[in-house]
């Protein structure tokens, strides 16, 4: 026997045997009952989705041993306290991540799970990495903080707040969340919502049916058909697991890891790289959008034609349609896309937009991911319903994205830009980089047809023949419009150039060339204070 009542003092064999049999109960997750309940529902389990996420091999945990050390839940054992974390790579680039694991207690949010969860946090800050959440959690444990101790809790937004705009965050909602794990998505960058099987709610149906007698089910409440339509709060709905963590992938290729990098740049040859060049001329654009400025046309077609090999990442495609953002590339290069949509509402902007447009443009200038800006606008909707909407209050949101963003900045003006549109669509006195117009492209404080009621009104209205006078008002209407053409506002030297539509990919790849290296200095503040 040796002095510590051992035998071999070189017998590691029970050491390590009792270490493996802890990290395999560990794996087990919730165990094979919660798992098989897990499959059932439609959905990954958390180890799963780490595998699609991450480039194999590279995953580095953090706290698989971990349990709840909560002595109110006794010898109950919950691996890894509900809560995965560590950092792998996606496409050779790190990334933290945070996945909540559905088959432990709901995914609910423990005092030990969320202690790794902020260390986790640290890490992206500190190594200037992403953070990824992986959403599937019941929200707080109610067991473990209903009581007084609530008050030290929290910390975990305002966190999240400071990252905001250093490192990208993404939030991807794969299972019912409420409460906590709903203000995680409504403060990160990116949120796409699995169809069916995912929801988003400050108080779970539960809850709803007790504080206000409501009897709704949790996709009636928050799920992805309530966010990406009505809400706003997420921005893409995706079929199932699988296709929301690959989207997760993609959307981070247009990302650098953090603000004070440029973003990634595909090279001709290199793996993803469409072989598209530059000078590519969209001769398609002829037959896509009418010289008529008043007919509809689908401004999505535009975006593809234009970009590289067609690829767009479409960001909030199903709320505010009335103006589209998405990722793209445009040689290589990352740009986000900002363009008006003359199906719905003839592009016209009204709150919802405005809100939309903000937001990508604040998100794409924290990252230095230069912007193109896609006009065809007749303004901002008009009228007491907007008003009472506070569309003032939101407009000068937009106004102030492109107003304070500073990443190079291209206009194209492809039919009509009128009015406030023309300012917030990041018209010349918005240091545009470059700006161009189409032969067909009208720059004015309005449109003809609302020209004529406001400046000849007393003219029209002493025509007493109806016919007569609406002959005289087309006649008006085009004299206006002969003022308003592109060439009189290139000869003000207020576009750059008027081109061949069919050169527009050219041209903004010759806008975002000379404008890379662009440097804009601001008088020193705290920061703006927002019209939120």
């Amino acid at each position: 026997m040796t002095s510590t009542g051992g035998g071999d003092v070189h017998d590691w064999g029970p050491l390590v045997g009792d270490l493996a049999a802890r990290r395999e109960r560990a794996l087990a997750m919730g165990g094979p009952d919660r798992v098989e309940r897990q499959r059932s529902l439609g959905k990954l389990t958390v180890r799963e989705r780490l595998d699609l996420l991450l480039d194999p091999g590279t995953w580095v945990e953090y706290g698989l041993l971990a349990d709840h050390m909560d002595p109110g839940l006794g010898d109950r054992y919950l691996a890894a306290d509900g809560a995965v974390t560590g950092i792998g790579t996606i496409d050779g680039r790190p990334v933290a991540v945070a996945a909540y694991d559905f088959t432990v207690m709901a995914g609910s949010m423990g005092r030990v799970g969320e202690d790794k969860i902020a260390r986790l946090r640290a890490h992206a800050l500190s190594q200037r990495i992403p953070m990824v959440w992986l959403l599937d959690s019941a929200g707080a444990r109610i067991q473990a903080t209903s009581g007084s101790g609530f008050a030290g809790a929290g910390a975990l937004f305002r966190e999240q707040v400071a990252m905001s705009g250093v490192v990208p965050m993404v939030a991807a909602m794969l299972g019912h969340c409420a409460a906590g794990t709903a203000y995680i998505p409504a403060l990160a960058d990116f949120v796409p919502m699995v169809k069916g099987t995912s929801s988003m709610a400050l108080g779970g149906r539960h809850l709803v049916k007790a504080a206000v007698g409501e009897d709704v089910t949790e996709e009636e409440m928050g799920g992805s058909a309530v966010h990406t339509t009505i809400s706003g709060v997420a921005d893409l709905e995706v079929a199932d697991d699988r296709e929301c963590l690959a989207t997760v992938r993609r959307y981070l290729s247009f990302f650098p890891s953090h603000n004070r990098e440029r973003p990634p740049v595909r090279e001709e040859g290199a793996p993803g790289a469409q072989a598209d060049p530059v000078d590519r001329r969209c001769e398609e654009l002829y037959g896509i959008v009418p010289t008529a400025p008043r007919r509809a046309y689908d401004m999505r077609k535009v975006v593809t034609a234009v970009v590289d090999g067609g690829d767009v990442l479409w960001i909030k495609p199903g709320w505010a349609k009335n103006l589209l953002t998405g990722l793209a590339r445009v040689g290589g290069e990352p740009v986000g896309v900002v363009a008006n949509q003359p199906m719905v509402l003839g592009g016209a902007l009204d709150v919802n937009a405005a809100d939309k447009a903000a937001r990508f443009v604040w998100l794409c200038d924290a990252f230095n991911i230069p912007l193109v800006f896609l006009h065809d606008v007749p303004g901002f909707i008009v009228g007491s319903a907007v008003e009472k909407q506070g569309i003032i209050r939101h407009g000068a949101k937009m106004l102030f994205a492109v107003s304070e963003a500073t990443v190079p900045k291209v206009s194209v003006v492809l039919r009509k830009s009128y009015g406030a549109g023309y300012f917030v669509m990041n018209g010349m006195a918005y240091e545009a980089d470059y700006i161009v117009g189409w032969p067909t492209a009208e720059i004015a404080v309005m449109g003809p047809d609302g020209a004529v009621n406001i400046i000849h009104r007393k003219t029209l209205e002493a025509i007493p023949d109806e016919a007569e006078r609406a002959q005289r008002r087309l006649e008006l209407a085009e004299e206006i419009r002969a003022h308003i053409d592109p060439y009189v506002a290139a000869g003000h030297a207020q576009l750059d150039a008027v081109i061949d539509p069919a050169d527009t990919r050219r041209a903004i790849a010759e806008g975002l060339r000379v404008a890379r290296d662009k440097r804009v200095e601001r008088p020193w503040r705290k920061h703006g204070v927002l019209p939120v």
